[in-house]
């Protein structure tokens, strides 16, 4: 696909986005963030991604950020989720490239959900966003391992999916989460608290914007 890779930051309406240090790298203990457990083993898929696209993989020198959530950054957050959604075409990489497990940026159009999340990934770092806000997860819906990109925010864990358009609480999705990057090294992986019932809203959590859609109704814009 001609020019995928073209549409820049600036061309999609993304700007940079305000941010404040993590005090704790991984999170604190609230529903609205996932627990994190011990170090995991990294995916073979990531390990042989970074070992041929290593500038995508390195650590960054700054604190672990967690993002701010104005309405620009959610607005951001749908407008990249739906594109690269509708941008690439869903495609296993057997079919593609003759392997059972290959991760890539899909540069050709097409791609597996772990590939999804690579172009997701590198679209908002392109356009400012921290990388160590921008964690590859996997998680299992149902009997199938399956990859999503969690965005740490000061509202919680929220997940792009290439299955939905709707961007939702990580709680919310009703997939058991296994394991993702860690905020402070994109190449360390750790375990994940999971869940498979969506979660009640949090007491005392502030009642959502209109322009919030249901479907993530816990979170709320910081004007």
């Amino acid at each position: 696909m001609n020019g995928f890779l073209g549409l820049t930051a600036r061309g999609i309406g993304l700007g940079l986005l305000c941010t404040v240090s993590c005090a704790r790298a991984e999170g604190p203990a609230d529903p609205r963030w996932a627990a994190v457990g011990q170090t995991a083993r990294a995916p073979i898929g990531w390990v042989e991604f970074c070992t041929e696209t290593p500038d995508a993989c390195k650590a960054g020198d700054d604190q672990p950020k967690t993002i701010v959530l104005s309405q620009k950054s959610w607005s951001n957050l749908v407008r990249v989720n739906k594109w690269v959604n509708d941008s690439v075409k869903p495609m296993t990489d057997m079919d593609h490239w003759g392997l059972v497990e290959r991760w890539s940026i899909p540069t050709d159009g097409y791609g597996d959900c772990e590939d999804y999340v690579l172009m997701k990934r590198k679209t908002l770092i392109d356009a400012g966003w921290p990388a160590s806000a921008l964690l590859v997860t996997v998680v299992r819906d149902r009997d199938e391992g399956h990859a999503v990109l969690t965005v740490n925010t000061d509202r919680g864990d929220l997940i792009l999916d290439n299955k939905r358009e709707d961007i939702l609480l990580w709680r919310n999705t009703g997939y058991r989460f296994i394991k993702r990057q860690s905020n402070a090294d994109p190449n360390v992986w750790i375990a994940l608290g999971d869940t498979l019932e969506p979660a009640k809203p949090v007491a005392g959590t502030p009642s959502p914007s209109p322009i919030i859609p249901h479907s993530a109704r816990i979170v709320r814009v910081v004007e």
